[in-house]
């Protein structure tokens, strides 16, 4: 981080202790407004100031906010629209087809934020009632924010955020308006459950996820940590499971545990020879 003072330099390392994220030069510009909130809260104006207080023995949950403020929790329902058109068009039908026989499906959102991925998802199966009608739909998100997990959990939304990406139409439908926003009904909810956890940790369930999403995810980290996230990603799916990325993302040229599908961009397959090297490697990193 040539260019980078070492109050920057502390911070960012912070930041990749505690998420595996790699905080760039070309985005150290990102930090003080990230922090803006905190630097107001504690008093201080800048990030010098801040790592005196982070040296202090009693900084543990000083360091938690931090993280958290520079994460980036930004999202919206039913984000990049197309995508969500792909997979009411191929990937769930393709999954209720394998599936009929155990009616069963589970998903997992992997970097759910504050859960309108998850919700978006629950929206799918909620507004097509006649094909999943008795089908156990298991839709699991994961974060490491604390915060983010804490907004999916209450599933409550202010106006902006209730706006954003969902018409007027589903929001009625599927939302309740309460006295500081809109919550989820709790037919939506009940498709959906939520809980902190590190990409890097162990997969949130003992069976296989049948889709995956982790969409604009793995651009934060560098190329190991990438490798070793796809190796997570693998060990939770079923072997013909699907796996969505965000769109300026690939698994091309970063893990040999994917390869690509015919349906489109973004949309990915298990690839069948590598996954059990490399995930038990993943285990032992874990």
């Amino acid at each position: 981080m040539a260019g980078v003072d070492a109050s920057h330099r502390i911070v960012a390392d912070l930041l990749r202790a505690r998420t595996g994220q790699h905080l760039s030069e070309a985005r150290m510009w990102r930090v003080p407004s990230a922090l803006a909130g905190l630097f107001r809260a504690r008093g201080i104006s800048n990030v010098d100031q801040l790592v005196c207080l982070l040296a202090a023995p009693d900084a543990r949950d000083l360091a938690t906010e931090v993280v958290e403020a520079l994460l980036n929790n930004e999202t919206y329902f039913f984000r990049d629209t197309a995508f969500f058109d792909r997979l009411a068009e191929t990937v769930l039908p393709d999954i209720f087809q394998r599936r009929k026989a155990t009616r069963r499906i589970a998903i997992w959102s992997a970097g759910c934020s504050t859960g309108q991925e998850a919700l978006s998802l629950a929206m799918l199966f909620a507004d097509d009632p006649d094909r999943w009608r008795d089908w156990t739909i298991e839709i699991v998100g994961t974060d490491i924010s604390h915060k983010a997990i804490s907004v999916a959990q209450s599933g409550l939304y202010s106006q902006f955020e209730i706006q954003r990406g969902m018409d007027i139409h589903r929001m009625l439908r599927h939302f309740d308006e309460v006295a500081t926003g809109w919550q989820a009904k709790p037919e939506l909810r009940a498709l959906t459950r939520f809980r902190q956890a590190s990409l890097f940790s162990a997969p949130p369930a003992t069976h296989g996820f049948d889709l995956v999403l982790c969409r604009n995810v793995m651009l934060y980290f560098d190329a190991p940590k990438r490798a070793e996230g796809f190796a997570r990603l693998a060990q939770g799916m079923a072997l013909d499971g699907w796996l969505m990325l965000g769109s300026g993302e690939t698994v091309l040229g970063q893990t040999p545990l994917f390869e690509t599908s015919d349906e489109g961009p973004a949309l990915y397959r298990r690839a069948a020879a590598p996954v059990s090297r490399e995930c038990a490697r993943a285990t032992k990193v874990g």
